[in-house]
Parts: structure tokens; sequence; C-alpha cells
């Protein structure tokens, strides 16, 4: 059997536990069963007990491509000696949300909190990244209209040092001599 963590805080910050996957913000089982305490057999075993609790857009089942994607970014531990025998399942902030009163614990419902606020600032955040992004993309728009006024202004200057210098080119006109011939 193996040892389930006993710390009261997480090891990780519990955003570094949220993973982008089929453009959702989730959480694997395994993460998820770390932070409560629990065996990841014992969470999927609940969660399958009360299965009518657990929608599609709760929780999802990740596929043979997308375990090799995380796999590959060292998300996942590999399968193998005595690793799990079928994919994980990914649970959304909703399916997050339900699992506290699937659980039952103490430890549940703190760290259904501590995530649940986390979702949040996450949420926050990126809203906070598109109001930047959209004064950044104002400036841009600014500034290649001012670059672009420019460019115009440097072709104008261009075009008047070529007169200028074609009239200095120009042979002097022979005019009439001034004074006494000799």
């Amino acid at each position: 059997m193996p040892k389930v963590r006993k710390s009261s805080i997480p090891s990780r910050p519990v955003q570094h536990h949220i993973h982008i996957i089929r453009g959702q913000k989730v959480m694997l089982d395994s993460e998820l069963a770390a932070l409560y305490q629990v065996e990841t057999f014992r969470l999927n075993e609940a969660v399958k007990r009360n299965h009518a609790r657990f929608p599609d857009d709760f929780m999802f089942q990740l596929s043979r491509k997308e375990v090799e994607d995380l796999t590959s970014q060292t998300a996942i531990s590999k399968a193998g000696s005595g690793g799990r025998r079928t994919f994980p399942y990914a649970f959304t902030e909703h399916g997050v949300a339900m699992l506290s009163s699937v659980l039952r614990s103490e430890r549940a419902v703190q760290m259904n909190i501590m995530i649940i606020r986390t979702f949040v600032h996450l949420r926050e955040m990126i809203a906070a990244n598109k109001d930047l992004a959209e004064r950044i993309g104002k400036l841009e728009a600014g500034h290649r209209q001012a670059a672009s006024i420019i460019n115009v202004l440097v072709d104008e200057i261009d075009g008047i040092a070529r007169e200028v210098k074609h009239m200095k080119a120009l042979p002097s006109s022979p005019g009439r001599k001034i004074g006494f011939d000799l």
C-alpha cells in the first residue's frame, strides 16, 4: 500500500497542479488525491459511486495522446512497474468543487477552498492580462501609424534633397559679361 503524504501544506503551490487540456483548466486525479491525502484509486472509486454528480463538463478521462503529452512534460509518471492501468481523469473547476461533497472529509473541504481560490485567482490574472494585451495592441497600432507618417515625411525630405542636389548640379547660364573688353 503506497504511503500518502500527511503534510497539511501542499509541497507545490496549487496552481502548478492545474493543466490546460482540451482548452480547459483541469487537475488530474492523482494530484488531487495527493492534495486530499487519499489514494488515487479511492478518489476515483468515490467518483464512480457518484457518477451522476460528474457530467462530462466536470470530469473526463484523458486519451492516450493526452497522457503521452503530459508524460513528456513530466506532469505524470510513466506507466510501468506498478503504475496506472487506466488513463487519468481530469477534473475541471466544477468537478473539483463537487469532489468535496463526495469525499466528505475536513481535509477535502479545506483543500477544495484552496483550489477554488486558485482557479478564481488564475481567472482574474487572465482577465487582467487580456486588458493589458488590449492596451499593448492599441499602443502598437499608434506606433505603426506614427511610423508610417514618419516614413512618408522621410520620403518627402529625400525627394526635396534630390531636387536641391539636381539644382546645384545644373550648369550656370552664360550671361552677359559685365565690364570692359580689352
